[in-house]
């Protein structure tokens, strides 16, 4: 038997040992492709100082949420291979003022505030127990045919009273018609929900969820066995400037209570300007319609973002709010903000509409102003 140099055999038992660490590099990076995961953290803090004026009474106050929802966030997504994934997305709402976790409720009822001490009225959590995932959480399986999603999540009804207002649902400018909507706990959210989101067919999309209010199958009056249950829709289109979308959704709220809550809008972006509106109605049974609108504009101005609305809510009886709301936005850093809002709502017929936490008398006046700042991490 021949044996090779010293450094013949070295040279051997280094290319076998390349090979080896090669196929192991090889077999973990198969493993990797056919099943990737990621974890990300991420959140919003808004504060804004806030001033009120009405002609019942004043406030000034240290508030959140001006431009912004302040919001922690866990997102996750595990890549299964074949176009198909699994992920999850905890969203937790806060107020940075004073560090308390924001609301939530458990089964879209508002059965009244809830007692940590006796577990009474168990409908609702105040949110001063510390943080909740209140703004959504879900578990989805996502591939080619869209995504299935389950948990707490927005209604697709809520989606157009943000998308086509110039100041989302945030700050003194947020639009009348949402403060004054009759769309109840689920006018924004709703627990225990099951959903459904369509891939992009030329531009149009759907979504559709229904939730349960988890009552048992005997529940007595007023309440009922179907009470904080509901569904709803939304169909979308998008394509290059415009974007549309019409929704509605139905929640019961009593044995014999519903409300069914319909709404569209529409925005154009001519690039130096988007100009944007929706219409909003609330019916609910034995009660007058509620009706609301928004119409206005941004336009990018220097470093920043202007903002123009118009909005009114109609609650059926004679009684109107309206007001006007102008505001800008300016870029520090592409993660920070400082911002100014000016709000004036005027009333008449009997409403009492009020701005940052004053109060108005029926038919009275108000005016508010945010100076606030946003950073996102």
């Amino acid at each position: 038997v021949s044996v090779p140099p010293d450094g013949a055999l070295c040279l051997t038992l280094e290319k076998i040992e390349m090979k080896k660490t090669l196929v192991a590099i090889a077999a973990l990076s198969a493993i990797s492709a056919f099943a990737q995961s990621s974890v990300n953290l991420s959140g919003t803090v808004d504060l804004r100082l806030a001033i009120g004026n009405g002609d019942s009474s004043n406030k000034t106050q240290l508030s959140n949420n001006g431009i912004a929802s302040s919001q922690f966030r866990m997102v996750g997504v595990e890549d299964m291979g074949g176009g198909l994934k699994a992920g999850f997305h905890l969203e937790a709402g806060f107020n940075p003022d004073d560090g308390t976790g924001s609301a939530t409720t458990v089964n879209n009822q508002a059965v009244g505030a809830f007692s940590a001490i006796s577990g009474a009225n168990p409908g609702v959590r105040p949110g001063t127990q510390g943080l909740t995932f209140n703004r959504r959480s879900t578990l989805s399986v996502m591939g080619g045919f869209g995504e299935v999603r389950l948990g707490r999540d927005y209604t697709p009804h809520f989606w157009n009273h943000t998308f086509y207002d110039p100041f989302g649902t945030n700050g003194v400018g947020s639009s009348i018609a949402l403060s004054g909507a009759a769309g109840g706990s689920t006018t924004v959210r709703a627990s225990n929900t099951i959903g459904y989101l369509s891939p992009n067919f030329g531009g149009f999309s759907g979504q559709i969820q229904t939730y349960f209010g988890e009552n048992a199958s005997n529940a007595a009056a007023p309440a009922g066995s179907n009470a904080g249950s509901g569904t709803s829709f939304r169909l979308g289109y998008v394509q290059g400037p415009l974007n549309v979308g019409l929704a509605w959704g139905r929640t019961t709220t009593s044995v014999s209570t519903d409300t069914t809550s319909t709404n569209i809008g529409a925005s154009y972006n001519l690039g130096v300007v988007a100009i944007m509106g929706a219409y909003m109605k609330d019916a609910n049974t034995g009660a007058n319609d509620v009706n609301g609108w928004v119409l206005g504009a941004t336009a990018p101005v220097g470093s920043g973002t202007a903002k123009l609305s118009f909005s009114q809510t109609d609650n059926g009886n004679n009684g109107v709010g309206k007001q006007v709301a102008v505001g800008y936005n300016y870029d520090l850093s592409k993660r920070s903000t400082v911002y100014a809002t000016l709000a004036s709502i005027s009333n008449s017929g009997g409403t009492a509409f009020s701005a940052n936490g004053s109060t108005t008398n029926a038919g009275g006046s108000s005016t508010g102003f945010d100076l606030g700042v946003k950073h996102s991490f």
